[in-house]
């Protein structure tokens, strides 16, 4: 735990008066802030006295004013908080809870305090507030605990280690969201010494930047009515006299609003630009202006790129006169999302990518302008070095029913994940059982190539693309965090409130390289015995292992062992994604040691991977179910903590039970990673003991006593990341 500084800020904040006090309200330095305090500031009202000027904006007023009649009665005890990681869910197994930021509002808000860490703590009467968050330079100003509940809640901290999560109660009356954000952000404090203020004695999570957040049903409008316009013809010698059509949606109060982001959405072949109603009005009444143009998608991938940049750039030219001119100066040409499907969701990278290249220019708008892309279940035609996200932050929506972009071995067009893997900057991938081609769009024709009984339908599929491409947009145009974990928690532990219980969705999350330390990317070092940051790897009861490109490499998806990478359709054979697969069927484990350069992980937060089940394979089959296994820390002492990843809710997802290529006896389709996150603060609960500053190697451990007692997994990207 780490102290928050803010009491030690409060004297500092004084020094150059000359008074020695813990809260700077106190302005007599009496110890506590009364009538003469108030008499200070209404004798130097107006004035920039620097000893009344609370919060540094230059006159003594009525901010000054307020923090005094705000804080009056006692100053707290000098001294610093502690700064906690409280807001919680009950894990299945060790450590029994974990932390997280996002809450559903309507869910139950829980809060751990490790009572072998806070050992003086456990069993004790403490007040609980949620307050509205306060940065550190409010809480310099106002340390006052005043409870958003109405009220603050008394409750007994528990003293055994395996039940510590304590319930918020009282919520009904909280509402979430705050403004445009769909988060409302809040603060939790456990005042340890019960005086109503943050002082010395308390905890506190969210000392300088929210401790949790409370997020409204991501699936549901936004805080605007919204207006559309049905067809607006552009009329540009640049496009195609059959593809200048548009129709577009914004916020009604828009004449209000400062500009808004621009949103582009381009449909596939046979597809309309009129069926994205869903998306547009959703994103619309979020704040944000939409465009879903008419996409040039016979010929090809190029053409397609065209119409999608040449629409961007007579949008932006030609906003004094769409709808009379309403969005005229209403929209940020600095920020621009395309969204794209099928073929427009290549088309959308190809176009990125001709930005990339200089091979297409517009006056209107440059590539870093393109702030995001969307890709809804595209195509590779033009494959690896035209079909490119590069740095662009990256998000893929796709479907596991896809009866046209199947994910099918025998076509590198048809798969999707190929684009991927090739975004370079921060990326993820929402993957969706039981979601066909034409659910992400209103009237395409069904063609749902899956088991009976697993059809998600297109309802629910648009409420999954709604509540992702909102959190998505949200957290990269917006940086609200808010919404981040909507982006990477497995489903089992958090999903968007309008989204059935009974939907599967399988979640990638990759952060900017700037955010990690890489143990072993599989992209250099390429001997199974050497990790790409140098270090050593040890296989200790793994078998059949491989480590090369992710690229099923016949026509079928009937498991031989001489395709390792059998469901791995991931890859061309041009392009660079490599993994490591391997299988177990006892107690097993593989060992990286960890480079001196990277030993460090005490500014971390998690240590990460990506993983799937090897499609079709004996290990597979035996047992169709989330997959676990165990991750375990040893320090260069020997000291070491194990943490399952089945303690937060979930495993590595069984594929997704569909026939095809050849039989239709075998079910098990493409590969599909995601994201497994394990917080760095579980090695540490309980009172272990473990060094994270000095870790000296990250372990996989599987079989029995560590998880699944037999498997065959794909896994990458082994990093520690920051956020």
């Amino acid at each position: 735990m780490r102290p928050i500084g803010i009491l030690g800020l409060l004297s500092l904040a004084f020094a150059h008066a000359g008074i020695a006090t813990a809260c700077p309200p106190d302005l007599d330095g009496s110890g506590a802030i009364d009538a003469a305090d108030l008499a200070a500031i209404l004798n130097r009202w107006g004035t920039n006295d620097p000893a009344a000027d609370l919060d540094d904006d230059g006159i003594v007023g009525g901010a000054d004013l307020a923090a005094v009649l705000s804080s009056w009665g006692p100053c707290p005890p000098t001294g610093d908080p502690t700064a906690a990681p409280l807001s919680a869910v009950a894990a299945a197994s060790f450590p029994s809870y974990f932390p997280v930021d996002a809450f559903n509002s309507g869910a139950t808000i829980g809060f751990a305090v490790d009572p072998v860490q806070f050992s003086d703590l456990a069993g004790a009467t403490v007040d609980v507030f949620l307050v509205g968050d306060r940065s550190a330079a409010d809480w310099l100003v106002n340390a006052t605990l005043t409870d958003v509940r109405g009220s603050f809640q008394t409750a007994v901290l528990p003293t055994d280690p395996l039940s510590p999560v304590v319930s918020l109660v009282n919520m009904a009356s909280v509402v979430a969201g705050n403004g445009e954000s769909p988060g409302r952000p809040l603060d939790l404090v456990i005042d340890v010494d019960r005086n109503g203020v943050l002082s010395s004695a308390d905890l506190i999570d969210g000392a300088d930047g929210p401790g949790l957040w409370l997020v409204k049903d991501l699936t549901a409008l936004g805080p605007y009515t919204y207006t559309s316009i049905s067809s607006y013809d552009v009329n540009d010698a640049d496009i195609g006299d059959s593809f200048e059509l548009e129709r577009i949606y914004y916020p009604t109060n828009i004449a209000s609003l400062p500009p808004r982001p621009l949103v582009v959405i381009s449909h596939g072949n046979g597809h309309q630009y009129t069926w994205y109603d869903y998306l547009g009005f959703h994103l619309a009444s979020w704040g944000y202006v939409v465009m879903s143009h008419q996409n040039d998608t016979v010929p090809g991938i190029e053409t397609a790129s065209t119409t999608t940049v040449e629409h961007t750039e007579s949008f932006l030219a030609q906003l004094a006169t769409i709808g009379g001119g309403v969005l005229n100066g209403k929209v940020d040409g600095d920020r621009i999302v395309w969204i794209g499907h099928s073929r427009g969701g290549e088309g959308i990278a190809r176009g990125y990518d001709r930005l990339f290249d200089g091979t297409f220019t517009s006056p209107n708008y440059q590539i870093a302008d393109i702030r995001l892309l969307i890709s809804i279940a595209p195509t590779d035609f033009l494959g690896t070095a035209s079909s490119n996200p590069h740095g662009a932050p990256f998000m893929l929506l796709y479907g596991s029913a896809d009866g046209d972009v199947c994910g099918c071995p025998d076509s590198d067009i048809a798969d999707s994940f190929n684009i991927l893997e090739r975004a370079e900057g921060l990326r993820q991938s929402t993957y969706v059982h039981g979601a066909d081609h034409n659910d992400f769009n209103c009237c395409g024709i069904n063609d749902f190539s899956g088991p009976s009984g697993t059809a998600i339908g297109s309802t629910e599929a648009q409420r999954v693309a709604k509540a992702a491409c909102l959190a998505m947009i949200r957290r990269v145009v917006e940086g609200d965090r808010s919404v981040e974990e909507y982006l990477w928690r497995q489903y089992e532990s958090l999903r968007p409130a309008g989204v059935a219980a009974a939907a599967t969705v399988i979640q990638e999350w990759k952060p900017l390289a700037s955010a990690t330390k890489v143990i072993d990317s599989f992209q250099t070092n390429t001997t199974t015995g050497q990790s790409s940051s140098g270090g050593t790897v040890a296989f200790t009861g793994i078998t059949a292992i491989s480590e090369a490109l992710q690229n099923d490499n016949n026509t079928t998806f009937t498991w031989a062992t001489t395709d390792p990478f059998n469901g791995a359709t991931r890859g061309r054979t041009s392009d660079l994604t490599r993994a490591l697969v391997f299988e177990w069927n006892a107690p097993s484990s593989i060992a990286w040691s960890v480079p001196a350069a990277l030993k460090d992980f005490s500014a971390d937060a998690f240590v990460t991977l990506r993983a799937a089940q090897g499609t079709r394979h004996p290990n597979t089959t035996a047992q169709l179910a989330d997959l676990t296994f165990t991750v375990v820390l040893v320090d260069e002492l020997g000291a070491e903590s194990a943490v399952s990843i089945g303690a937060f809710a979930g495993g590595v997802e069984e594929p997704y039970q569909r026939a095809g290529f050849p039989t239709t006896t075998i079910v098990g389709w493409q590969n599909a990673m995601e994201a497994i996150r394990v917080p760095l603060s579980a090695f540490t609960a309980n009172g272990r003991t473990i060094d994270i500053s000095r870790v000296a190697s990250v372990s996989l451990r599987f079989g029995s006593g560590f998880g699944s007692t037999t498997g065959r997994l794909v896994i990458d990207d082994l990093q520690v990341e920051r956020e």
